[in-house]
């Protein structure tokens, strides 16, 4: 991991409400999902400078495969269908740097 990168892992949670029908993250209750993912990973004393940051986004073009969020600076896709899946990806991932196969788009 280059020492210039600000945070170790940045997390972009898709947020995006559709008003015409059409799928989108935020009718999974992604902001539900971008709340624990935050709060888990300031439990762990695993937020800021150096270590990990939980966004949200405007549409990241993939609600067809969602609800998604983004793992960079390594740019793995994720889909997940409740906490457990967020924890997943947290301890996994973001703590351990092993990618959730299973969850990955």
């Amino acid at each position: 991991m280059s020492d210039d990168l600000y945070f170790k892992r940045h997390v972009f949670f898709c947020m995006n409400q559709r008003e015409d029908g059409q799928p989108c993250c935020g009718k999974y209750d992604a902001l539900a999902a971008q709340k624990h993912a935050k709060r888990r990973v300031k439990e762990l004393d695993m937020n800021g400078a150096g270590k990990i940051r939980i966004n949200q986004a405007g549409c990241l073009d993939r609600c067809a495969e969602g609800p998604v969020l983004v793992v960079y600076p390594e740019g793995v896709w994720y889909t997940y269908v409740d906490t457990s899946d967020i924890d997943e990806i947290v301890d996994s991932h973001l703590i351990g740097g092993k990618v959730v196969d299973r969850l990955k788009i």
